[in-house]
This record gives structure tokens, C-alpha cells and sequence, in this order.
């Protein structure tokens, strides 16, 4: 039997406003179909955690979700496929004290590739105090103390332009956790 690995789809954009709708049912019925084992979601805003073969190419499983959803659905989605040694690194190198924060004041935006410093060289970070970012792996990690919501350094670093031609999908930092827990990390399977 084949070695299989646990990995999340991150989907970005969808059930926000009533658009772009895409039941987690449907989601998980979908990557069955594709193959994948044990489908499951969390929360109704693109979160899924499936298995399939251990070393798949994650762009790969990505734009099969993509296509997937876009034939089933009739709309375009961006996906990023991350595995679950990568969720639990991300959650293991988070510069910012996670334990002594809220999870609604902490934020990952996962990119789709690392990023160099020199393209948010001209975020002010001073400016935002006393919000904060850094970047780690295939990551933008934002501390936000008011929440995402009321941050103005959140707005700085999603203009358009900015990071073009990156794809990039943000999460709490509660469900950032959660992630890695489900495809294995601590606490997970």
C-alpha cells in the first residue's frame, strides 16, 4: 500500500457576502472524487484536510482542486495545497509570542512562494506600530492587536501590487493551529 500524507486545501475568497458560495459538503464529496482520502473540513470559510500519496506536488493538487470547483461550480477559486510537516513549521516558527495572544490578534497569510524582503521595503512598518509583521517560510505572519478587522497594516500589505504575482490567503492564528492539528501536527492525528 502506497504511503499517504495528510495536506490542507486553503481556498481563498469563498462564502464571504453570500458569494463565490461553496458548501463545505460539496468540498469535501469533491476531493473524494479526485482521490483523496479522508476528507474533512473546518469552518465554512475553505479549510479542508484530506490524505493522498506522501511527496505530491502541492501547486499540483491545487490546480485540480481549482479546476475541480470551477466545473463543478461554475466559478474560479485559488487554492494553495500545503502538507502537514509545512502547517506544523508554520505554527512552530510564529516570531510573535502565540501562547500570550489572542488567536484574533495574530494572522498568517500563507503565499503560494517565499517572498523576498525587499518587496515589502516600502511598508512603513514604523508607521503601524504597534501592529507588526515578519515573514517566515512561504509566510506573512501579522500581528494585529485590534484584529484583522481594524488593522491598517493589513490594509498596507494586501494592496494590489504589492506582492503581484503572488497568490495569498490569510488565516487566525486559532485556525492556523487547528490546521497543522488536523493533518498531524501537535494535538493531531
Amino acid at each position: 500500500m502506497a504511503k499517504t500524507e495528510a495536506y490542507a486545501a486553503l481556498l481563498r475568497g469563498i462564502n464571504v457576502g453570500g458569494h463565490r458560495k461553496v458548501p463545505m459538503a460539496d468540498l469535501r464529496a469533491l476531493l473524494v472524487e479526485l482521490g483523496h482520502g479522508d476528507a474533512r473540513t473546518y469552518l465554512q470559510s475553505g479549510n479542508a484536510v484530506f490524505t493522498t500519496a506522501a511527496g505530491s506536488d502541492e501547486d499540483e493538487l491545487a490546480r485540480d482542486i481549482e479546476r475541480a470547483i470551477e466545473e463543478r461550480l461554475g466559478f474560479a477559486v485559488d487554492c494553495l495545497v500545503r502538507s502537514g510537516p509545512y502547517l506544523s513549521a508554520v505554527v512552530a516558527d510564529c516570531p510573535f509570542p502565540a501562547t500570550e495572544l489572542e488567536g484574533r490578534q495574530l494572522h498568517v497569510r500563507y503565499l503560494s512562494e517565499q517572498v523576498a524582503p525587499s518587496r515589502l521595503a516600502s511598508v512603513d512598518a514604523a508607521a503601524h506600530l504597534p501592529e507588526e509583521f515578519r515573514l517566515g517560510d512561504r509566510a506573512l505572519y501579522l500581528y494585529a492587536p485590534e484584529g484583522l478587522g481594524r488593522s491598517k497594516l493589513a490594509e498596507v500589505l494586501g494592496r494590489p501590487g504589492l506582492l503581484r504575482g503572488v497568490l495569498a490567503t490569510t488565516r487566525n492564528w486559532n485556525t492556523a493551529v487547528k490546521l497543522a492539528s488536523m493533518t498531524g501536527g501537535p494535538g493531531g492525528a
